[in-house]
């Protein structure tokens, strides 16, 4: 009888450590990203991967979007400079679109109407209280950063390589996470057939399905999206490419969340470089990247999904850059994939882990050998 409890306790010993090991292995992370900063919905999501001890972010890769990628690129890299993680490299990515362009949209909205949010390309960012506000500026002059210049430098490499040499390292093993525009994937999916089917996962924040009018950005064109319709050719690229699974984060969950003064405050009581950090630059918005991001971390925050076919507008039209969705009994059968699409979640859960991972201490880096 001793015996088998001894044999019992040693099975249930080897199992125990057996699953503390696997817990502590990070999950690797290639985090393609519109940096807008400092703070914004696009580096809070950076950090929402950075500041977990589950992830082992290998590079972060910038593409033009919501501003220009170089500026994008020394909004980062002075993150990582505030934060401590300067061995994650950045690697700049895409300046434009595959096709879609300035002069395009220009003559697009004298047809069809004017286009209220157009990243880079706005004359003005709309809001006049944004703390982004900045007039229209050639893509390659990074004005002065805020939160002041960076040392660090960029990757003396594409994004698009970074991205094909990385899961080839790794095969299976990367996630890449996409919160922008998707041109930085479909360039690499240009330069090697097999990108998609060699990462473990693609997670997307993008699309717009039936947001309905509780943003009045959506009310009157509710499949019009921001990452999406930046680089609508790209987008097409990449839903339909093999990819083992998607999971795409719609508008219509998004504009469901709201980081708060109240959460800012709530973080800036941690005396850490990261806390304080958003302590001076974060401002209440919807948190569209970050739910991306935290749902990958924590899947239970989402407590309702809907498995859907996506693709984009790519006609030029009047819909150029619109989202399509089908059913699998509806879908045309061209090539579109399956993806997994949030549609509700717990909010509570994700504020609270929002708020405990900007308040904790940045891990400390791990060794990547790029």
């Amino acid at each position: 009888m001793t015996r088998k409890l001894c044999r019992l306790c040693l099975a249930v010993l080897w199992i125990t450590n057996g699953l503390l090991l696997f817990s502590q292995e990070r999950r690797k992370i290639i985090i393609d990203q519109d940096c807008r900063g400092p703070a914004t919905t696009d580096l809070q999501a950076v950090l929402v991967l950075l500041q977990s001890p589950h992830v082992q972010p290998l590079g972060i890769t910038v593409v033009s979007g919501d501003s220009w990628r170089d500026e994008e690129v020394a909004h980062t890299v002075r993150l990582l400079e505030i934060a401590g993680r300067t061995d994650i490299p950045v690697v700049p990515g895409a300046v434009f679109p595959l096709v879609n362009n300035k002069a395009e949209i220009e003559r697009w909205e004298k047809v069809y109407g004017k286009v209220p949010y157009k990243g880079a390309w706005n004359e003005i960012l709309p809001g006049e209280n944004a703390p982004w506000k900045l007039p229209y500026h050639d893509p390659f002059i990074v004005p002065p950063l805020r939160e002041g210049t960076p040392s660090l430098r960029a990757l003396d490499e594409d994004a698009a390589h970074f991205l094909v040499r990385m899961v080839h390292k790794y095969p299976h093993e990367v996630t890449i996470y996409a919160g922008g525009p998707l041109t930085d994937l479909a360039l690499a999916l240009a330069i090697d057939s097999q990108f998609a089917e060699l990462t473990h996962e693609l997670v997307v924040m993008g699309g717009s399905l039936n947001p309905g009018e509780s943003d009045p950005e959506f009310a009157m064109n509710p499949r019009r999206e921001f990452n999406f319709w930046w680089d609508p050719e790209a987008t097409h690229i990449v839903l339909h490419a093999r990819w083992p699974k998607i999971t795409i984060t719609t508008v219509d969950i998004s504009i469901k969340t709201r980081l708060t003064k109240a959460m800012i405050v709530d973080i800036s009581k941690a005396d850490t470089p990261v806390a304080q950090y958003l302590a001076k630059y974060a401002d209440e918005e919807y948190m569209w990247d970050e739910l991306a991001a935290a749902a990958w971390l924590e899947p239970g925050i989402i407590t309702k999904e809907q498995v859907s076919y996506l693709d984009i507008d790519i006609s030029h039209g009047a819909g150029y850059g619109n989202t399509i969705s089908w059913t699998d009994t509806d879908r045309p059968g061209l090539g579109e994939q399956p993806a997994h699409v949030p549609v509700d979640l717990d909010s509570r859960r994700f504020y609270d882990l929002f708020v405990q991972l900007m308040k904790s201490p940045t891990p400390r880096p791990k060794s990547t050998g790029h």
